[in-house]
């Protein structure tokens, strides 16, 4: 799908920048975490490559350029970025261990070859739901973080970000699903979009909070000081790729599946609901509760805009705020 000519989309070099300033962050971080070294190295160059695909595939104009290299035959070429980016970090972090190994390669290739099959078929077959949770499902329980040992404050960054660039090669450059809206762009109504479902969910969710002992409002020096850079995070790590997840993938093949976009709608809030059931106390049923709420304003304006990114910047907006004013 071309880009829209009335669209404002993320420039190159705001990209660029953007991602320039998160790897020096982190690198400065480790570095007065003490962590040096090949493996220190390793890690870095993996992360800023993986980095990299998330933000620059998000800008149309490159999206779809890569579409069209990865276009008839070629379109096995598209999961060889995660595939490469996984083997350097493994054979330099755990060269012995084939049984990891064996697992980040079966990872990356079982969905696209699920994806390659399904190509030319109506979308919503068996193959794209059984790729998709073979790409979730180990995140979610959380067994890929074996995956990525080093260092352990990115082990989570890391995981994200070989799932999301796994996914984006399956359904985005083998699979073409479209109307996933995976894109950093500006179109007429998103403006509203993002204000009308960040205030509608806001107004219910934190009285409904606060009754059920789910939050509670206290904000303090520490919380409201780290809440700019948090909430960068938050963007770039949780709402983005959960979003592309739930809305521009889940909700979309159920959508047309279904052939109803209300049923997809409600099916995905849900299941975004209850991917949130596994947080401390276990089973955290007021969490599924508050985020399946969540996730029907997530998807509403997923539906509006026919784009992740004002769905994820009123979930970004939701978590921040709740970091910063409702710290546990």
């Amino acid at each position: 799908m071309t880009a829209s000519s009335h669209s404002r989309q993320l420039p190159f070099g705001g990209a660029f920048v953007l991602w320039a300033a998160l790897v020096l962050f982190v690198i400065f971080a480790g570095l007065r975490l003490n962590y040096t070294g090949r493996r220190f190295a390793v890690a870095i160059l993996v992360a800023a490559a993986l980095l990299g695909v998330e933000l620059f595939v998000a800008r149309p104009r490159i999206r779809e350029r890569l579409s069209a290299v990865f276009a008839g035959s070629s379109f096995f070429l598209a999961p060889l970025i995660p595939l490469l980016a996984f083997l350097i970090y493994a054979l330099n972090l755990y060269p012995a261990n084939w049984l990891w190994i064996s697992a980040g390669v079966l990872y990356v290739a079982i969905p696209s070859l699920l994806a390659a099959g399904a190509r030319g078929k109506s979308a919503g077959q068996w193959e794209d739901y059984l790729a998709l949770f073979i790409i979730w499902l180990p995140v979610q329980f959380r067994w890929m973080y074996r995956l990525w040992p080093y260092p352990q404050q990115l082990t989570h960054t890391l995981t994200i970000l070989f799932a999301l660039t796994t996914a984006l090669a399956a359904f985005l450059f083998i699979r073409r699903l479209d109307g996933i809206g995976y894109g950093v762009e500006w179109r007429r109504g998103f403006g509203w979009a993002v204000l009308l479902n960040f205030v509608l969910l806001a107004v219910i969710i934190i009285p409904l909070g606060e009754a059920i002992h789910f939050i509670h409002f206290g904000p303090t020096a520490h919380s409201l000081k780290a809440t700019p850079l948090t909430g960068l995070e938050i963007l770039i790590f949780t709402a983005w790729p959960e979003e592309f997840l739930f809305r521009g993938l889940l909700q979309n093949l159920l959508s047309r599946s279904l052939k109803n976009r209300y049923a997809g709608w409600i099916i995905a809030s849900v299941t975004f609901g209850f991917a949130h059931i596994l947080h401390a106390p276990v089973p955290n049923w007021k969490y599924v509760c508050l985020a399946t709420i969540a996730g029907l304003f997530y998807g509403r304006a997923w539906m509006k805009t026919e784009s992740i990114f004002p769905g994820a910047i009123v979930h970004a907006l939701v978590d921040t705020i709740w970091f910063g004013f409702f710290p546990r």
